[in-house]
């Protein structure tokens, strides 16, 4: 069985439009750190955001037996992370989350050695790859900037 960790924002969810036009709006940097670590996640984790219909892909993966199923998400705050959290728990009884301070990087978080990360950034997949694991793209207009990519995380059965 093949350890893989999902990111949450821009692969479950689709957040990041949401968060930026937050951030624009409000007149702050897309940056601002500040911003996000005081903004109600709860205001976009919403099913009506999950992109390409991740939820049942993920529940199809756990299907497979083929695969250890992990969320690892950055989060800016604590709040940010138990909304995460909350959120994943309403859709997975059975499913570990890992939550990363912004700050440090998800190979940091967790063994990194042949496990794969699907992530849509594509500095958390070098940094992933450097560290010996199995990097992922996950992007709907399936640019792979140089990684294998995805637009379905059900993909993922057929590839490994």
């Amino acid at each position: 069985m093949k350890q893989l960790y999902i990111d949450f924002d821009g692969v479950i969810l689709d957040t990041i439009p949401l968060l930026y036009e937050a951030a624009d709006k409000a007149g702050v940097s897309r940056t601002d750190s500040n911003f996000y670590s005081n903004f109600d996640f709860k205001t976009i984790l919403k099913e009506k955001y999950v992109l390409c219909d991740s939820l049942n892909c993920i529940q199809k993966l756990i299907d497979s037996n083929k695969f250890d199923v992990n969320i690892l998400t950055h989060c800016n705050s604590i709040k940010e992370g138990a909304d995460k959290v909350r959120f994943i728990r309403k859709h997975f009884k059975d499913i570990t989350v890992i939550i990363c301070p912004k700050e440090i990087s998800k190979t940091k978080m967790v063994h990194t050695e042949g496990a794969i990360l699907v992530d849509d950034y594509s500095g958390n997949l070098r940094e992933w790859e450097s560290e010996g694991g199995i990097p992922v793209r996950f992007s709907t207009k399936l640019n792979g900037k140089g990684f294998k990519v995805i637009d379905r995380l059900d993909s993922l059965i057929d590839m490994f």
